[in-house]
């Protein structure tokens, strides 16, 4: 089975490219309380997604889900969630929360009427992770690496898949047989760790879903449309081609590229750090 490739966007003629070439659901990104506080400075996807973006996407896709990032929890949260779900939100993510009354009263503001998806980002959340996810109306996971290597105060963010952290949360949620995924993925090739070697670990970890990273198709540089059309058709096809050999190989191949990604992430890690000397 293949990943479920998401991507962050609210330009509808990306959204129609991404539905043809098969992305499976659109990211509208309407979290920004305290995210610019979290990433200064950093070269991250902040986005300032509305109600209407939802609606409009609502409006081009005929069989991608829509998955709507909402705020951690304020007191403005169950009313927001109820504007999310009447735009026509397939699937809500709830970011940043640290403890299960958080995602409790997440799950009964949503009420049964669309997918949840919880996005453990905080170190507090692993802590609680045992007690998170006893609750019942969890229906999947994603693992947001790039805030949770902040709050370790790593480096890299992949250096959450060196350590056993990543690893670990997939277990625990393997268990509970609640779907999960981690992190992005760019084309094959690119990216700081090559894409190849992500996308092997996601496969010997059991993730099931993937964001489509900002690497990947940096629209703000590709301007013209018949080039993002192009950057999908090849670089979609080369992901799913690149899954289906993963398929046939065996243990000692996942083994062996865990290794390699160690080696590669250690390598970033040591220029990073460099640079910061």
């Amino acid at each position: 089975m293949s990943l479920k490739l998401m991507y962050i966007t609210n330009r509808t003629d990306v959204m129609k490219i991404a539905e043809k070439y098969g992305v499976d659901r659109i990211f509208i990104d309407m979290e920004t309380l305290g995210k610019e506080a979290r990433q200064p400075n950093m070269d991250t996807v902040k986005s300032f997604h509305t109600l209407e973006d939802i609606k409009n996407a609502r409006k081009v896709l005929t069989k991608t889900e829509i998955l709507v990032r909402v705020n951690s929890i304020w007191e403005g949260s169950e009313n927001e969630i109820n504007q999310v779900i009447s735009a026509g939100a397939d699937i809500i993510m709830l970011p940043y929360f640290k403890n299960a009354d958080e995602v409790e009263k997440f799950i009964r503001y949503v009420d049964g009427r669309v997918k949840t998806c919880l996005l453990f980002e905080t170190d507090s959340s692993v802590d609680n992770v045992d007690e998170i996810i006893s609750l019942s109306g969890i229906d999947e996971i994603h693992i947001g690496i790039n805030d949770m290597h902040l709050c370790y105060k790593k480096t890299f963010m992949f250096e959450l898949l060196c350590d056993g952290t990543v690893e670990y949360l997939c277990k625990k949620f393997e268990a509970k047989q609640i779907p999960y995924g981690f992190g992005g993925i760019a084309r094959l090739g690119l990216g700081d760790v090559p894409a190849e070697m992500i996308i092997a670990e996601h496969y010997r970890l059991g993730s099931s879903m993937a964001i489509v990273s900002r690497q990947f198709c940096r629209i703000e540089n590709d301007t013209k449309i018949s080039d993002v059309e192009g950057i999908f058709e090849s670089g979609i096809r080369e992901i799913r081609e690149y899954e289906k050999s993963l398929l046939e190989k065996d243990d000692a191949f996942f083994e062996e590229n865990r290794i390699k990604l160690s080696s590669a992430v250690n390598k970033v890690v040591e220029r990073k750090s460099s640079v910061l000397v």
